[in-house]
């Protein structure tokens, strides 16, 4: 009896900064031909889509050459991108960091390559992913927060994607900590993201050198604070840098004060965190737990996980895969 033939699904993350493509068969057991390149957004929304079919091309001929897979073996792809999203009509209702208004992705992907593509919010499906194959595995209700170019999330509840009424749910970047706060690119005051996203933290650290205070962050820059970056944050952390230690405790402090109230409202058994702030280690997650711990209620406290995601660079993609299965299989 001839042994049936592995199936594989592309998996689509598209963030501000990055575009990450890569393959999975239909079981989730490998990730194939993973391949990443700058978004580069500033040059409108067709180039964008240009290098994501590039990419899927790529990864589909890697599979083709490492697997003896054939085309008609891949089931299609599954695309996370920033949101809000309208995922029946498959369009980015606005995408703030990539300067989107209701672009219809899901068909612009699927005229080029002519595989059945879905579209899930990038951060759902990157805590998808962590639930599936990562740090949140096997838990029953989980919140996942990435944190990169914004800060996104994604809600599993009795194991199960929740979207929300208008596939809303989940915006965890943009719900209010300081109402009468920064200024956030969605338009509104005091948003988490605002504080404690990538761009954010390098923007805090550069206010701070302006004020002309001591930190190795300068030379690590040599004094061109246009090129800070939250990684050069997260280094001179490391290092011991007393300015840069101050930044990173000032992040914990603004994600202590979202999560708990996720806690509250949620009470999820497990808070996984995933993006480059993950390299700040336990000089992130120990203030911030403790500040948790500090705002939340102790039952929800005690009930509840918080860590940093296992599937380093790729839980967007394996999450895509796995929300693809959901839509069009019925399952994960």
């Amino acid at each position: 009896m001839a042994k049936p033939r592995t199936r594989y699904i592309i998996g689509v993350d598209l963030g501000g900064t990055n575009i990450v493509v890569g393959a999975m068969p239909e079981d989730g057991s490998r990730e194939l031909g993973v391949r990443s390149e700058p978004t580069r957004p500033e040059g409108g929304a067709e180039p964008v889509v240009d290098r994501i079919v590039s990419l899927i091309s790529e990864v589909i001929s890697h599979v083709e050459k490492s697997d003896g897979a054939e085309r008609q073996d891949f089931l299609g792809v599954g695309v996370g991108a920033p949101g809000p999203l309208d995922r029946e009509r498959g369009v980015v209702v606005v995408a703030p960091n990539l300067g989107w208004r209701d672009f219809p992705l899901r068909d612009a992907i699927f005229d080029r390559i002519n595989l059945p593509v879905t579209l899930d919010n990038d951060a759902n499906c990157a805590t998808v992913g962590e639930w599936w194959r990562g740090a949140a595995r096997n838990a029953r209700n989980v919140v996942g927060i990435t944190i990169g170019t914004g800060i996104g999330g994604g809600i599993v509840i009795d194991g199960q994607l929740y979207h929300g009424s208008s596939d809303v749910a989940g915006e965890i970047g943009h719900t209010t900590i300081d109402s009468t706060g920064r200024y956030c690119r969605c338009g509104n005051y005091g948003c988490l993201e605002a504080y404690a996203s990538g761009p954010a933290i390098a923007l805090r650290a550069r206010e701070a050198l302006e004020r002309d205070e001591v930190s190795a962050l300068h030379k690590m820059v040599k004094g061109n604070l246009d090129l800070l970056t939250a990684a050069t944050v997260y280094e001179a952390a490391h290092r011991g840098d007393a300015l840069a230690l101050e930044v990173v405790r000032d992040t914990a402090k603004f994600l202590g004060t979202g999560i708990a109230n996720l806690l509250n409202t949620l009470n999820p058994d497990v808070v996984v965190i995933t993006g480059g702030v993950t390299r700040a280690g336990d000089r992130l997650f120990e203030p911030l737990r403790a500040e948790v711990k500090r705002r939340a209620f102790r039952p929800a406290v005690a009930a509840c996980r918080i860590v940093p995601g296992a599937l380093d660079g790729t839980a967007g993609v394996v999450g895509a895969v796995a929300t693809f299965k959901q839509q069009k299989l019925g399952t994960v």
